[in-house]
């Protein structure tokens, strides 16, 4: 007994589309699955850094004044991905404002499984939106 199975077979194959927010929700999703932190409340760049300011002198136990800290952002933010991530694997030093010299981290060095992060999601600076996955000092 013979059988035959036909099958359909389309003039032209279809294109398989996924759409841009389907792949960013579904990393989203999976970075929530790993533990990450979600904050809806980052949304611009003052959000940022009022929470990034948090997280590094709470790190460091320090307290920066607003110039010391304008100081610092203008130092850490830099287009060199190798110097940035040279910065978050070590001891980085800092001058205060008073003449004395301030050791820091970006992340948990030695104990670098307890770091946290965060997800900052649609943060918009300049005109553009990012997404934006932050390690460690304020945990992306």
């Amino acid at each position: 007994m013979s059988s035959e199975i036909t099958y359909r077979q389309e003039s032209e194959p279809q294109p398989h589309i996924i759409r841009e927010q389907s792949i960013e929700d579904a990393f989203i999703a999976k970075l929530r699955d790993l533990k990450y932190t979600d904050r809806p409340d980052i949304r611009d760049r003052a959000s940022l850094e009022t929470n990034f300011r948090q997280k590094f002198e709470a790190l460091n136990r320090v307290k920066l004044t607003d110039a010391e800290f304008a100081r610092l952002l203008d130092d850490l933010v830099s287009p060199d991905v190798f110097k940035n991530s040279v910065r978050l694997r070590e001891k980085n030093d800092f001058t205060r404002d008073d003449g004395t010299p301030l050791s820091y981290t970006l992340v948990k060095i030695r104990d670098w499984c307890k770091n946290d992060f965060e997800i900052v999601h649609q943060l918009r600076m300049n005109k553009f939106h990012l997404d934006y996955l932050r390690p460690g000092v304020a945990a992306a």
